[in-house]
């Protein structure tokens, strides 16, 4: 009996435990999320699906009035909560008083990006990223994508930063105007590249060839790799030629967001002196 007993404790207290801790789970959470002014009025004007959008009780000025207005116009739901309320709904600091819920992010696949360019009548476009692992570095990344031009970029499932309501605010919305796609593995994404036509240039600081004394005109992929190790050496034998950032200071490396800057605005450059 006293074992019975013990047993029906045991199931009893099994039953009020927490469930164990998934990974998975804060992905979830950062994916139906997207925080601040800015990206919500973005999602707005995207005309992509929105449950629902909470705002701080009185928060009722500047472009807050202006993020309620067009929900309503749309018949989205715009709920008030206090302050702490907010805070604990809230995946980023500063989240300005406004957290839009939407379906989870839609990824495309890479044939997807490689359609955008031909509809558009240009030559393909894409940006690769090899385990870029922040996602304030992938929220800018994007941001500065978007603003180039590119048709897509290309990201890995594993050991590297997903879009979350994070990446979609540092973005400032950008993630709603550009076609992501994610993929299993990196080599075998640029393997269909090539197949498509496109010229792949990798970035490595050990390589002799400077970026801007490189053709980055015509179809063209350009891979930025890790934030500490750059691109993996899978990778980067996968690549067509690679290019490199001058170096003149005592620290030998740059921020991936800025060298993705500086990389894609020269291919952008000379695209543009082709096209004069």
């Amino acid at each position: 009996m006293k074992k019975e007993k013990n047993k029906q404790l045991d199931n009893k207290n099994a039953k009020k435990k927490k469930p164990v801790y998934n990974k998975n789970d804060e992905d979830k959470l950062y994916d139906d999320q997207v925080e601040g002014r800015n990206s919500v009025l973005e999602l707005l004007e995207s005309e992509k699906d929105i449950n629902k959008i909470f705002v701080t009780r009185g928060e009722r000025h500047g472009s807050i009035n202006k993020i309620i207005a067009i929900a309503k116009e749309k018949r989205i739901i715009v709920i008030e909560k206090d302050k702490r309320q907010m805070e604990q709904m809230a995946q980023t600091e500063n989240y300005q008083g406004v957290i839009a819920i939407v379906p989870p992010f839609e990824y495309c696949e890479v044939e997807d990006i490689i359609e955008q360019a031909n509809s558009n009548q240009e030559e393909p476009f894409v940006l690769l990223l090899d385990g870029i692992e922040d996602p304030h570095n992938l929220g800018s990344i994007i941001r500065t994508a978007e603003t180039a031009g590119i048709h897509g970029i290309i990201i890995p499932k594993r050991r590297a930063a997903s879009v979350n309501s994070t990446v979609n605010k540092v973005s400032c919305g950008a993630v709603e105007h550009i076609k992501i796609a994610r993929v299993t593995n990196i080599s075998d994404a640029i393997e269909k590249l090539k197949e498509l036509g496109l010229w792949i240039c990798g970035t490595d600081i050990n390589t002799e060839k400077y970026y801007y004394n490189q053709d980055l005109t015509g179809p063209i992929a350009i891979v930025i790799g890790n934030e500490g190790s750059g691109i993996s050496d899978k990778v980067k034998k996968k690549c067509d030629f690679l290019v490199k950032i001058p170096m003149k200071g005592k620290v030998r490396s740059l921020n991936a967001s800025v060298s993705t800057g500086i990389i894609v605005y020269e291919a952008v450059k000379q695209k543009m002196k082709m096209n004069k």
